[in-house]
C-alpha cells in the first residue's frame, strides 16, 4: 500500500470538513470558518461554526468511519464483499426501537438514541440466535438470510406502529429512518465517538481474527482460530458499532459496503490496514455527503440516506457484476 494513501486522506478529511463548516444558510469563506474556530470575528459566525455547524460535521465523520469500519468487518467475517450493516437486519431493529419512540410521543435525542441502540441491539442478537438454532454455530450464510428475514419482521412492525400515529409524529420518524445529521449535538458526537472508539478499536485490534476467516474455515481451523467464537464476536461488536450510527443519525446505507471495496483498490491487503484506512475514507465520504445534501437544492436539505443511495446503488451495481 503506498504510504501517502491515509496522510492524503487525513488531508482531504481536514479540507472537506472546513468546506462543510462554510456551506448552509448563511455561506461563510474558509477564513471565516477558520477564524470562527478560533474564536475570533463577529459573534454571528461563531456561533454558526461551533455550536450549529461543528457537531454536524463532527458526526458526520464519526459515522462515516464507524460505517466503513463495520463494513469492513462484516465482509471479512461472510466472506463477501457485497456485505454491509444493512443486511444483517441491524437498520431495521434501530428503526423500529426509534419509531416506537416516536409514536409514544418522545421528542427527546437522547431517548429516541437510546431506543434505536436498543432495537439494533436486540435484533442482532435475535440474528445471532437463529443462526445459531439452525447450525450451531454463526454460518455465513445463515446470518445472511436470518438479518433479512428481521430486517422485514422489522418493517412489519413499524407499519403496525405508525398505522395511528399523528402526521408530524409520523414526519418525524420517516426524516429519522431517511438519516440526517440536521439535529446533531455535542452529546451525539460524545457518544458516537465513544461507540467508535470502543467497538472499532476492537475490531482493528482483532484484525488478525479476519484475515484468518478469510482463508476459509478449515485453513484458518488449522492455524489455531476458534473459527465459530471469532466470527461470532467479530459479527456481534460490528453489528453494535453500526447500531450507534443508526441510533445517531438514522438509516445511512452503502458506506459500509463502498469504503471498504475503495480501501482494498487503494492497495490495503490486510484488514487491519483495510480497517483505518476505510476509517479516513469513510469519514471523508460521508462529510462530502453531509456537504451535497445541503447545497444540491438550498435552501431544501436532502436526506443523508438518500445521498449516499445515489452514490451506493450504482456502485452496488457494478461490484455485483465483477462478482458475478
Amino acid at each position: 500500500m503506498n504510504r501517502l494513501v491515509v496522510p492524503a486522506g487525513l488531508g482531504l478529511l481536514v479540507f472537506a470538513m472546513l468546506i462543510a463548516l462554510g456551506v448552509g444558510t448563511v455561506s461563510l469563506p474558509l477564513d471565516a470558518v477558520w477564524a470562527a474556530l478560533l474564536g475570533e470575528g463577529d459573534a454571528q459566525s461563531i456561533a454558526i461554526v461551533r455550536t450549529l455547524r461543528a457537531p454536524r460535521v463532527l458526526l458526520a465523520a464519526c459515522v462515516g468511519a464507524a460505517l466503513s469500519i463495520s463494513g469492513g468487518a462484516l465482509q471479512g467475517t461472510l466472506r463477501n464483499p457485497l456485505a454491509e450493516p444493512y443486511l444483517l437486519g441491524v437498520s431495521g431493529g434501530a428503526a423500529v426501537g426509534a419509531v416506537i419512540a416516536f409514536a409514544f410521543g418522545s421528542a427527546s435525542p437522547l431517548v429516541v438514541t437510546l431506543a434505536a441502540f436498543g432495537g439494533a441491539a436486540a435484533a442482532t442478537g435475535i440474528v445471532a440466535l437463529l443462526a445459531r438454532v439452525a447450525t450451531g454455530r454463526a454460518e455465513p450464510r445463515v446470518l445472511l438470510m436470518a438479518g433479512v428475514v428481521v430486517g422485514a419482521f422489522a418493517n412489519a412492525v413499524i407499519l403496525v406502529a405508525l398505522a395511528d400515529a399523528p402526521p408530524d409524529r409520523i414526519r418525524g420518524a420517516l426524516w429519522w429512518m431517511m438519516g440526517s445529521t440536521t439535529d446533531a449535538t455535542w452529546g451525539t458526537v460524545t457518544r458516537t465517538t465513544i461507540a467508535l472508539l470502543v467497538f472499532g478499536g476492537v475490531l482493528i485490534y482483532r484484525a488478525r481474527d479476519l484475515d484468518l476467516l478469510a482463508l476459509g474455515e478449515e485453513p484458518a481451523a488449522a492455524l489455531g482460530a476458534d473459527v465459530d467464537r471469532a466470527a461470532r464476536r467479530t459479527f456481534l461488536v460490528a453489528s453494535w458499532l453500526a447500531a450507534a450510527t443508526v441510533a445517531a443519525v438514522g438509516l445511512v446505507g452503502f458506506v459500509g459496503l463502498i469504503v471498504p471495496n475503495l480501501a482494498r483498490a487503494l492497495g490495503a491487503q490486510s484488514h487491519r490496514a483495510m480497517l483505518l484506512v476505510g476509517g479516513v475514507y469513510g469519514a471523508l465520504l460521508l462529510v462530502a455527503a453531509d456537504v451535497c445534501a445541503r447545497a444540491i437544492r438550498a435552501p431544501v436539505e436532502l436526506p443523508l440516506g438518500a445521498v449516499t443511495a445515489l452514490v451506493g446503488v450504482p456502485f452496488f451495481l457494478a461490484r455485483l457484476r465483477r462478482v458475478a
